[in-house]
């Protein structure tokens, strides 16, 4: 047995080997020891090695998932090695063989995959092609059967990576990266990326001449990657993977691009403390079905920079919004709220039908299976009756319109309630077939056989004692006391003597007793044949069933956003050619749940206002107001509906932050080191068509440093990139650039102070803000009274004694002395006649508030 183990432990690398025996997987030598830290399981010993005992550990088998699901997420993999001999008539050790290896990006069962995200595998590749390096990306989604590549310039793939965020990744062991970021690595030979093999492992899986119908002719570094991949899935599979049909090209235009720090900022799917609410996703995912929710968390990843799919989607909200209620009482319903009933009884059709592509699907599966495709055709009437004509919900009924023999197959061949698992029978439905039909009768009523025997028995010896009987170690047998053994017929065999009786067996007995004791077996081993020739049947339907669960996702989705819509006041945004924003009182769709009141705001970007710099307090609400505004241009281009009262978002290709303090010790990067390679990303790699966020810029050096710094990034931005940029900064001097370049304009948080202190008013409103009130916003958090009275009095001194030098020489020519003195006088002679025309006791406060913002803008 050991030298079996051996044997397979060696295929099985370095991979833990779970090797059944019995009731158990076991594990041993290094496997054992690793096992037994990682589970927390006891380490026993088995046998000697060398003179030395053997360490052992193992886990039930039929606790093997949770076991799984703890090592998978550690990162480990792990390689199943069954029995697939008959104990019954192996001589020797039963055969064994390894009939898949669980990795973390290869995981198909239900016990194991979060419900609401995919687990991808990623294979990666850098080479030179054309004179170019380039990095050629492969991802999967084993679990749906999604296969794509990609190819992008090397500074690019981790981004890409981040989009994709794949469980595992695998390259060439000469390529190995120092740092996975959370993703388990596979360092594979670099003979697996070699083009020609790559190209051999692509052609005769999707059994073709060339790649060209795919769209990988010019994309060799890709298809090398992509090779790799398939080769590596198809043997922790152990098969061919059917289920694997296609591979998509993603081209590079397709997405708007958003770096690792902008899905953090955002917050997209992850809060930046790392929990999973409240979120983006967290706060639209209204899905029915997990497929559903799954495909909301890609496209909030994957944001549009076509107009066109993002239109098709808005305009199915649109529709699912606009359809009125039915005139009776049955149908008073609204027809997305019916949809959405509809749809919540739906299990996940999209893993099922990989699992039956796979033949690893559960029996309960095939039940639910079974109920779900019974009501489709509700589905898709409801789709066609309830909604105004829409080129897209058209696809939809066509796509939901299955073949009926799948749902027949399955009415007739599963049982009503089946049992978990095909070993434990009860699976197959009664009256599927005779065979099996007749073992169940023979292994269940066998009471009613033997009472007859026994009254036949007595009647023809006349014994009226005599008993049929049975137990576990002699079987059935005829038991008569001693005093009557002598009517016993002679056809009897004496089987067993007692102290008081006498036990026999008769040939119509035994004959019985060997068709009963085997039914149980036979009947499990006839359901099981059975049950493997379901699933080939099935299996022809596997791509069919995969599309349908595509379009039931969709459809989720899609109600789902208009779900959320409706709830909630958002409105269908206006998606340009052009590259502009404008939004009419929008608010953040996350922290409205969060308040009991949000204060709406404008915006307005677009080729003559390219930058907005933002000041204000503190907890102003300058970083929301931010991020609002990308969160809405982000779910325009997803095709969702936004919480504004207007909005109109032009074409975007990438989205920028620069938001926050965080540091890289680690790396040797302080907090002010990460913001300026940040920065550095935005300066280089910005367009015209990028939505750009800078938040408080400069900070973490000296104050001039740190302002001559945002003074020039912001000019850059400005002059050069020409990205629409929101440009929050408590450096005021910065204010002063509207004056140098038309295409940026102040705006302000507003704040004031009262009684009790500073009170934030949350409203954008134009010019810059006229004070950072950061003492007050220290004491609201608790500083000491004695250090903000000591802070006041400082600022006091600071103020009177006015900077050293003026601020606006940092980044301007040097200027003639003379000519700043009259500039200066000029200015200030047309000021005092401007404020002597004023009558102060003629204003009102809003008029007043008015005058001195004007005056602010125009004198100084």
């Amino acid at each position: 047995m050991m030298q079996q183990y051996l044997r397979l432990k060696a295929e099985a690398g370095s991979h833990l080997l779970f090797y059944r025996m019995g009731d158990f997987y076991e594990m041993f030598y290094e496997d054992a020891e690793r096992g037994a830290r990682l589970l927390n399981l006891t380490l026993t010993k088995r046998g000697t090695s060398n003179g030395a005992p053997i360490p052992m550990a193992g886990v039930p088998f039929h606790a093997m998932e949770g076991y799984l699901a703890r090592l998978v997420a550690l990162g480990e993999s792990i390689a199943i090695c069954e029995q697939i001999g008959d104990p019954a008539t192996s001589k020797g050790p039963v055969e064994r063989k390894i009939v898949r290896i669980v990795t973390p990006g290869t995981l198909t069962d239900e016990a194991l995959l979060p419900a609401k995200a995919d687990r991808m595998i990623a294979a990666i590749f850098t080479s030179r092609a054309n004179r170019t390096e380039r990095s050629g990306l492969a991802w999967m989604n084993l679990a749906s059967g999604e296969f794509r590549v990609t190819e992008c310039a090397p500074d690019m793939l981790d981004t890409e990576l981040h989009r994709i965020e794949p469980a595992e990744m695998l390259c060439a062991e000469s390529r190995r990266p120092g740092d996975g970021n959370g993703m388990a690595v596979t360092a594979l030979p670099d003979w697996h990326f070699e083009s020609d093999g790559a190209r051999d492992v692509l052609h005769r899986h999707f059994a073709v001449d060339t790649l060209a119908g795919f769209g990988l002719a010019d994309l060799p570094v890709a298809t090398c990657a992509a090779g790799a991949l398939l080769r590596y899935v198809s043997r922790t599979q152990a098969q061919s993977l059917s289920h694997i049909q296609t591979i998509r090209v993603d081209q590079a235009g397709e997405y708007v691009v958003l770096d690792p720090v902008t899905r953090k900022n955002l917050e997209l799917t992850e809060t930046i403390s790392g929990e999973s609410a409240p979120t983006l996703f967290s706060t639209l995912d209204h899905c029915q079905t997990p497929m559903g929710s799954r495909l909301l968390r890609r496209w909030i990843h994957h944001p549009l920079r076509d107009n066109t799919p993002a239109q098709q989607r808005q305009q199915v909200i649109a529709t699912f919004l606009s359809a009125p209620p039915g005139d009776d009482a049955l149908n008073a319903l609204a027809p997305l709220d019916t949809l959405r009933h509809m749809l919540e009884r739906y299990p996940d059709l999209e893993r099922i039908a990989t699992r039956i592509a796979l033949r690893s699907v559960r029996p309960r599966e095939l039940a639910s299976l079974r109920e779900a495709l019974a009501l489709l055709p509700d589905v898709a009437q409801h789709l066609l009756q309830a909604f105004v004509h829409e080129p897209a919900l058209d696809a939809f009924i066509q796509n939901l319109s299955l073949d009926p023999e799948i749902a027949h197959l399955l009415q007739k061949a599963i049982d009503p309630e089946p049992a978990l698992l095909i070993r434990e029978g009860g699976v197959i439905a009664t009256g599927f077939d005779s065979e099996l039909d007749e073992l169940r009768r023979l292994a269940s009523d066998s009471g009613e056989f033997l009472l007859e025997l026994e009254a036949r028995e007595r009647e023809r010896t006349g014994i009226p004692t005599l008993r049929v009987e049975y137990n576990r170690v002699h079987g059935f047998y005829i038991e008569v006391s001693r005093g009557q053994a002598d009517k016993v017929p002679a056809e009897y065999r004496r089987r067993q003597t007692l102290k008081n009786a006498e036990r026999y067996i008769t040939p119509e007995l035994k004959t019985w007793e060997d068709k009963v004791l085997s039914a149980k077996d036979r009947s499990l081993s006839r359901e099981k044949w059975l049950f493997e020739n379901l699933l080939e049947q099935l299996a022809d339907y596997a791509s069919a069933l995969s599309q349908c669960a595509t379009t039931l996702a969709e459809v989720d989705a899609l109600a789902a956003l208009a779900e959320h819509a409706q709830a909630n006041d958002w409105t269908a945004p206006e998606l340009l050619e052009g590259n502009e924003i404008l939004i009419e009182a929008g608010r953040h769709p996350v922290v409205e749940h969060s308040i009991e009141r949000f204060t709406p705001n404008d915006c307005e970007l677009g080729p003559q206002r390219r930058m907005l710099l933002i000041t204000g307090p503190n907890m102003g609400g300058k970083s929301t107001y931010m991020r609002q505004v990308a969160l809405i241009a982000l779910l325009a281009r997803i095709g969702s509906f936004v919480p504004a009262r207007l909005a109109r978002i032009g074409r975007l290709d990438r989205i920028f932050t620069r938001i926050g303090a965080a540091d890289d010790l680690a790396g040797g990067r302080s907090t002010f080191m990460m913001e300026m390679t940040e920065a550095a990303s935005i300066l280089s790699a910005s367009t015209p068509q990028s939505l750009v966020l800078m938040d408080e810029i400069g900070r973490g050096t000296s104050t001039y440093d740190g302002l001559a710094l945002a003074w020039s990034i912001a000019h850059r931005l400005l002059s050069h990139n020409q990205a629409l940029t929101l440009f929050a900064t408590h450096y005021f001097e910065i204010t002063r650039l509207p004056a140098e370049a038309p295409g940026a304009a102040n705006v302000h948080l507003a704040a004031a102070e009262s009684s009790s202190g500073i009170v934030f008013l949350h409203e954008v409103q134009p010019g810059p803000a006229s004070r950072s009130y950061g003492i007050q916003v220290a004491q609201r958090a608790g500083i000491p009274a004695a250090v903000i009275r000591h802070a006041s009095r400082e600022l006091s001194r600071l103020e009177a004694q006015g900077a050293p030098t003026p601020q606006l020489d940092l980044f301007s020519a040097a200027a003639d002395a003379d000519d700043a003195t009259s500039n200066t006088s000029e200015g200030d002679s047309a000021l005092k006649a401007a404020l002597n025309d004023i009558d102060p006791d003629q204003l009102t406060p809003r008029e007043a508030l008015d005058l001195l913002y004007r005056l602010r803008n125009e004198h100084l």
